[in-house]
């Protein structure tokens, strides 16, 4: 199978370097491509004629539609007075937190520790 494969490999080169020779000696002209031709050319094949109608959009809508519910994010509002008192930094970050729903509980530094001889080589 895989002799097949080369063969053919093979050949494909050749007639490739056949035609790169022919064009160089002036016995073949030299393909073209007229690059603003070919892209008016493709506009037609970007959309279908369903798509400008309302069945079309009923159906993109369909199609794109997610599969499950996306709930919408809870807004926090917080105050924050502009001292640049550290403190005030921290407790807005735990009110945030707190307000996060489906959290996986606090983290303690016994966590970290793991994590880290985890991370470890060796480990």
């Amino acid at each position: 199978m895989s002799e097949a494969v080369n063969n053919a490999s093979t050949s494909e080169n050749y007639d490739a370097q056949q035609t790169v020779e022919e064009i160089q000696e002036g016995d073949r002209k030299a393909p073209t491509a007229n690059v603003e031709a070919d892209y008016e050319a493709s506009k037609q094949f970007s959309t279908s004629p369903i798509d400008s109608t309302e069945a079309g959009a009923a159906a993109a809508e369909a199609a794109t539609a997610p599969n499950f519910a996306i709930p919408k994010p809870d807004e926090t509002a917080s105050t924050l007075d502009s001292t640049g008192n550290p403190d005030a930094y921290k407790d807005m970050a735990k009110d945030v937190g707190s307000s996060v729903s489906g959290s996986t509980g606090a983290t303690t530094d016994e966590l970290y520790q793991k994590a880290l001889e985890k991370g470890k080589p060796g480990a």
